[in-house]
């Protein structure tokens, strides 16, 4: 059973233990509250003002799991907390598997301090699971995606559009890297995963994953710098770097130009792209 007033006073201490720098806001000379308002911990969540102020009031409705997971993201619950949160909702607490879409808390801090570069977390699966407004202009919105074709590596294979963003040159060398990557994945989930799952099927739909995936490549050296193909502004050179969290399950990568080159302009084109399309 929902436990209406735990689940209020849980709400309420986690919002006010926030401080306006750990989401990547500033804490401006008019702030009466050190933690967050309420109007700025729904943004961060996609729910109304309304909607939280009847939870933190012991009135609201039982949120579902995609809300309550929504919730634990918008206030950088840990695992454990997040965990508690659905106990408190009476919901079932996350399986492993989808315990492992909730985002690390470290590397929301990380992201909310990224304001003009892009940058997005990601599973092995590549699947995005947050990614910053600058990314999105570049890489588009991975929002749209459900179920199998989350995966950026299911798409590579199943979907020509998903190819666009790589220049043609550059996609051998992705394929073999999307095939390692998710082989690494299966040798750490097993045969029983998700992983598995895909692999199984990408080998009866793509005979190029099955040509790439029989090569046995794993833990392939590849280059940082990738090569990106924006519809507006053209091929991007970029870095991409990658943060893992402890048990590599999630990466945080982020992409940033050579200072003074072409792509470094373009660059910073791209977030005023990205402000527009925000608010346009």
């Amino acid at each position: 059973m929902m436990d209406r007033a735990q689940l209020a006073d849980f709400l309420r201490r986690r919002r006010d233990a926030l401080r306006p720098g750990d989401v990547g806001l500033t804490s401006g000379p008019r702030r009466r509250t050190e933690g967050l308002r309420r109007e700025e911990v729904a943004a961060l969540c996609g729910m109304s003002v309304d909607y939280l102020a009847r939870l933190e009031q012991q009135r609201g409705p039982q949120p579902s799991d995609q809300m309550l997971a929504a919730i634990a993201r918008g206030l950088r619950l840990t695992q454990d907390e997040r965990d508690h949160l659905f106990q408190l909702a009476g919901r079932n607490a996350p399986q492993r598997a989808q315990r492992a879409q909730h985002v690390n808390p470290g590397m929301m801090r990380v992201l909310d301090r990224l304001y003009d570069t892009p940058a997005q977390v990601v599973t092995g699966l590549g699947e995005v699971l947050v990614q910053n407004q600058t990314a999105t202009a570049l890489l588009g919105d991975a929002s749209q995606f459900t179920g199998k074709q989350r995966s950026l590596i299911y798409r590579w294979f199943t979907d020509v559009d998903t190819r666009r963003i790589y220049p043609p040159e550059d996609h051998e060398v992705h394929s073999r890297a999307f095939a390692a990557d998710l082989r690494t994945v299966v040798s750490r989930e097993g045969n029983a995963s998700r992983a598995a799952a895909i692999v199984r099927e990408l080998r009866e739909v793509s005979p190029e994953f099955e040509r790439v995936w029989d090569a046995h490549e794993v833990g392939l050296i590849r280059s940082d710098l990738k090569r990106i193909v924006h519809p507006e502004l053209g091929v991007l050179e970029l870095h991409c770097q990658m943060l893992f969290d402890f048990d590599q399950s999630q990466a945080l990568l982020v992409f940033t130009a050579t200072p003074g080159s072409e792509s470094y302009e373009k660059l910073q084109l791209l977030s005023v792209i990205g402000e527009q399309r925000l608010n346009p």
